[in-house]
C-alpha cells in the first residue's frame, strides 16, 4: 500500500478527479493549504503598498491505494494537473509515501481491505 501526496492547482481538481475515477480511484481527503516553490509568489498592490504574496493557495490530495493501483493514480495527476502540453511552474508535486497499515474504523478491516472499494 501507498499514500499519495499531491500538491496541485486548485483549478485542477475536478480534472484529476475525473482521471483517477477512470483508473477506478475515488477515494481521497483534499486540504486547502498554501505554499511556495519555485513561483515563489507574486507582488500586488494593496491600499497603494506594494506586497509580496509568498505562500500561494494549492490543494493537497492524500489518496491511500494498493499497490495494483498506484502508477495508474500517479500517471492520472500527472496528465490531468499539468498546465498546457509542456507544463508550468507551480503545476504541482507528487509524493510517494509507504503505507505500512490502514484500519476502516466501521469494520476493523485493515491493510488493502480497508482502503479497497
Amino acid at each position: 500500500m501507498k499514500l499519495i501526496v499531491a500538491i496541485i492547482r486548485p483549478e485542477k481538481l475536478e480534472d484529476v478527479q475525473k482521471a483517477l475515477a477512470e483508473r477506478d480511484v475515488y477515494l481521497m481527503t483534499v486540504t486547502d493549504v498554501r505554499g511556495c516553490g519555485r513561483q515563489r509568489g507574486y507582488t500586488e498592490v494593496y491600499r497603494g503598498q506594494e506586497v509580496q504574496v509568498r505562500l500561494l493557495p494549492k490543494l493537497k490530495l492524500e489518496i491511500a491505494v494498493s499497490e495494483p493501483f498506484v502508477e495508474a493514480a500517479i500517471e492520472a495527476i500527472v496528465h490531468s494537473a499539468r498546465t498546457g502540453e509542456s507544463g508550468a511552474v507551480g503545476d504541482g508535486k507528487i509524493f510517494v509515501l509507504g503505507l505500512d497499515d490502514a484500519i476502516r474504523i466501521r469494520t476493523g478491516e485493515r491493510g488493502a481491505e480497508a482502503i479497497g472499494p
